[in-house]
């Protein structure tokens, strides 16, 4: 029997549908009472079992290897961690005549969650850019992001943010950090499993993030927060996440070109640093926001399938050029590649 397969016509990514079936269901079968205890504990679990597998798949020697392309993996960073919150910061000014303080918090919070890895390796590859890069760009900033996402809610949220303290950094170590360094210390024994049974465990991971959000939009419907929200509202924040992907996709694009990095590396700066994880702001963000991370989330999920349709256009587009651009000489010494890294960390 011949195994269905997604449409590649259609725009949209499975996944995402995935997503919106799961918070239907949340908004039909909230989980309640003791059932709510047990979707509770077990998206805890679930979590801290999807850093564990980050860990055990990041290799130490190509993390090690990738810090000499360090100009790169620096550009990213700062894309991510400095120029994202600032943009987000800005869009303050629309609160609340575009954004109300509820959705500012959660756009706000989509800028402080570190870049993707799996989509930023797979456009970079389908542009034929730098793919070792890429590999190391999203590593580092989903490492990063476990202590910086935090520290920049704290900062930049604070009450709003859940009412964020020392207890809740206690829970992103012990729920995030801890399974991730568990996951590269025993990764010498388990790394072997982890990468035989790759496509197994990447439902593990996705089924992982359905549980996160079930559990939270559950608990947003218990509280009735979805009242709060206006379909106008909605329509704004969409306008507000285009204008700020636009914004990064020039300023990642051509500010590379700038600093001198070549065709290859810009691709690579461009799609590693103006995308937004979904798979670690969520547990974050269910941590931070507590009964409030339903709509805490809601501008992140928005704006990660925004990135996935307009990058998979752009990533098309850059298919196409001509050859003579593509092995065109390199500019400046930041074009050169990480060496010794691989595909199998992505």
């Amino acid at each position: 029997m011949k195994r269905l397969k997604w449409p590649s016509w259609m725009p949209v990514d499975p996944y995402i549908v995935a997503l919106l079936a799961t918070v239907g269901l949340a908004a039909l079968l909230p989980a309640r009472g003791t059932s709510a205890d047990v979707a509770s504990g077990a998206s805890t679990a679930a979590v801290s079992l999807l850093f564990f597998l980050y860990g055990s798949r990041l290799s130490t020697r190509e993390a090690l290897d990738g810090l000499k392309h360090w100009r790169l993996h620096v550009t990213v960073l700062a894309c991510t961690f400095v120029v994202f919150p600032l943009l987000g910061l800005a869009a303050k000014g629309l609160v609340p005549y575009v954004l109300t303080p509820a959705l500012f918090s959660g756009f706000l919070f989509l800028t402080l969650v570190p870049s993707t890895i799996q989509s930023s390796i797979a456009f970079t590859s389908m542009a034929r850019g730098n793919v070792p890069a890429a590999i190391c760009a999203g590593s580092f900033s989903s490492l990063a992001g476990i202590v910086l996402t935090p520290l920049l809610a704290a900062a930049l949220l604070g009450d709003s943010g859940g009412g964020f303290s020392a207890d809740s950094l206690l829970k992103i170590v012990l729920q995030l950090l801890v399974p991730f360094l568990a996951g590269q210390l025993l990764r010498r024994w388990v790394g072997g499993f982890v990468a035989r049974h790759k496509k197994v465990l990447g439902h593990v991971d996705r089924g992982s993030i359905l549980l996160v959000v079930y559990t939270a939009f559950s608990e947003g419907m218990v509280q009735g927060i979805w009242g709060r929200v206006h379909p106008l509202r909605l329509l704004a924040l969409l306008g507000v996440e285009a204008l700020l992907l636009a914004v990064m996709l020039a300023l990642t694009w051509y500010g590379a070109k700038r600093l001198g990095f070549g065709r290859a590396d810009r691709i690579a700066i461009q799609f590693a640093g103006s995308k937004k994880s979904l798979a670690a702001g969520l547990p974050m963000a269910s941590v931070l926001f507590g009964a409030d991370a339903s709509l805490a989330v809601l501008p992140l999920m928005l704006f990660h399938q925004m990135q996935l349709m307009v990058c998979a256009v752009i990533a098309k587009r850059r298919s196409r050029d001509p050859e003579e651009c593509v092995s065109g000489p390199p500019r400046g010494a930041a074009t050169r590649t990480a060496a010794g890294t691989g595909t199998r960390s992505g």
